[in-house]
C-alpha cells in the first residue's frame, strides 16, 4: 500500500459509504509531513436541493472544535502572549468567585477547571448570548476542587477559555484564530467558530436522528441541559452557527487537517509549535474517571488522545472528535493529519473505517 493508492482507495468507500445511504455528505482530508494526499468530497450537502458536497463546504462539527480552541491557547503560549499557568482571574476577576482564583489556563485546557454545569434551563438561544454565558461560568462553584479532578466541560469549556484569552488579549477567540492560525495557513474561510453570515449559504445541512440525551439527574445531564444537547436542528440553527461557541464549531476537513498538520510540522513554511510543545500537548497528563461522563478517559494537553481507528499510540495521536461522528487529529509517528466531516448525525463507524483505511494504506 502506498501514499499514491491512497486517494483512490478513499474515493472508493466515500463512494461506498454515500451510495450505500449509510452517508448523506463526506468530505475526507489527510496531509503527510505538510503535503496533502487527500482532499475528497462526496454526497449532498443538502438532501432539500440535493447541493453536492464540495471540498470547501463547510460542515457542522461540534466538539472537533475544541482542539482547534485549544490550538489557539498553545499557539499564543508559544509566542510568549500567555503562559501555561496563568491564573484566569488575573486577567478576569469575576472568575474568582467560590474558590476558582487558583484556576489557571492549564487546567481550562485540561477539563479539571471543575465548572462543567450549566443551569438546567440553560437553552441553545442562551450560548449565542455571550456576556450571559460568560457570567453563568464566572459565577459558578467549582463541582470539585479545580486542578484535583477531571470532567469533561462539554459546553463551558468554550466560554471559560474564550473569555480567558479575550481578557488576556483584548481580542475575541474569532479574531485570534484568524489571526495566529488560520490567517497564515490559508483556512480563515474554512474553520470558525462563529461563521460569518455571508459564508452561511457554504455550510451543509445536518440530517438524522442525533445523539442519545443523558439520563436525567446525571452529571452528564448537568453540563449538558436538555436545551442544549445536540441534534441535527440544533447544528442547522443560524443564530447557533453564527455565534462564537467555542466548544464547537463549523469548519471544512482541509481546513481543519490542515491545523493539524502545521502542529506536526510546517505547512508551506508555517510552523504552529516548537518540537517540544507538539511532544507536551501530545503526551497523556491525565488518566482516570471522567466525572461528568462517568468512565474512564483519557486526555492530553488540552486534546483526547482517541483515534477512530485505536490505531494511535499514547503519546503520538492528539486531536478531538464531534457529536455527530466528525473528527480531526494529528499522528506524531506517521507525520499525518487526518480530518473527517459528515452531515449525517451517528457514530464514529464511518471515522473508524476511513480511518483504519488512511492507516492500512500508509504501513
Amino acid at each position: 500500500m502506498s501514499e499514491e493508492r491512497l486517494a483512490a482507495a478513499v474515493d472508493a468507500l466515500l463512494d461506498e459509504l454515500v451510495g450505500s445511504g449509510a452517508e448523506a455528505g463526506l468530505q475526507v482530508a489527510v496531509i503527510r509531513h505538510g503535503r496533502t494526499l487527500v482532499d475528497a468530497a462526496r454526497g449532498v450537502a443538502d438532501p432539500r436541493t440535493a447541493a453536492p458536497v464540495e471540498p470547501g463546504t463547510l460542515f457542522w462539527a461540534g466538539s472537533t472544535a475544541k482542539g482547534v480552541a485549544a490550538t489557539v491557547a498553545h499557539v499564543l503560549v508559544e509566542r510568549g502572549g500567555l503562559t501555561d499557568d496563568l491564573r484566569v482571574a488575573e486577567v478576569w476577576p469575576e472568575f474568582g468567585a467560590h474558590g476558582k482564583d487558583a484556576v489557571t489556563l492549564r487546567q481550562v485546557l485540561m477539563h479539571t477547571a471543575g465548572v462543567p454545569n450549566l443551569p438546567p434551563d440553560t437553552s441553545a438561544a442562551d450560548l449565542c448570548d455571550w456576556d450571559r454565558m460568560c457570567a453563568v461560568v464566572a459565577d459558578a462553584k467549582p463541582c470539585w476542587e479545580p486542578g484535583t479532578r477531571f470532567g469533561y466541560h462539554a459546553k463551558t469549556f468554550g466560554f471559560l477559555l474564550g473569555e480567558t484569552l479575550r481578557r488576556a488579549t483584548g481580542e475575541p477567540i474569532s479574531a485570534l484564530l484568524r489571526t495566529h492560525v488560520t490567517g497564515p495557513l490559508g483556512v480563515a474561510d474554512e474553520v470558525h467558530f462563529g461563521v460569518p453570515r455571508a459564508l452561511l449559504p457554504r455550510v451543509a445541512r445536518q440530517v438524522g436522528s442525533g445523539s442519545p440525551r443523558p439520563d436525567p439527574g446525571s452529571a452528564l445531564a448537568r453540563a449538558m441541559p436538555p436545551g442544549v444537547v445536540p441534534d441535527p436542528d440544533y447544528a442547522n440553527r443560524p443564530d447557533l452557527l453564527t455565534s462564537d461557541i467555542p466548544a464547537e464549531g463549523t469548519m471544512s476537513a482541509r481546513g481543519v487537517a490542515r491545523i493539524y498538520a502545521a502542529l506536526l510540522g510546517p505547512v508551506d513554511g508555517v510552523a504552529l509549535v516548537s518540537a517540544a510543545r507538539r511532544t507536551a500537548i501530545a503526551e497523556i497528563a491525565f488518566e482516570g474517571t471522567d466525572e461528568v461522563m462517568g468512565f474512564p478517559a483519557s486526555l492530553t494537553y488540552g486534546y483526547s488522545p482517541f483515534r477512530p481507528s485505536g490505531r494511535g499510540r499514547p503519546g503520538s495521536t492528539f486531536g478531538w472528535v464531534g457529536a455527530n461522528g466528525s473528527a480531526a487529529f494529528g499522528d506524531i509517528d506517521s507525520g499525518v493529519a487526518v480530518a473527517v466531516m459528515r452531515n449525517r448525525f451517528g457514530d464514529f463507524a464511518t471515522a473508524a473505517r476511513i480511518d483504519q483505511l488512511i492507516v492500512d494504506e500508509l504501513a
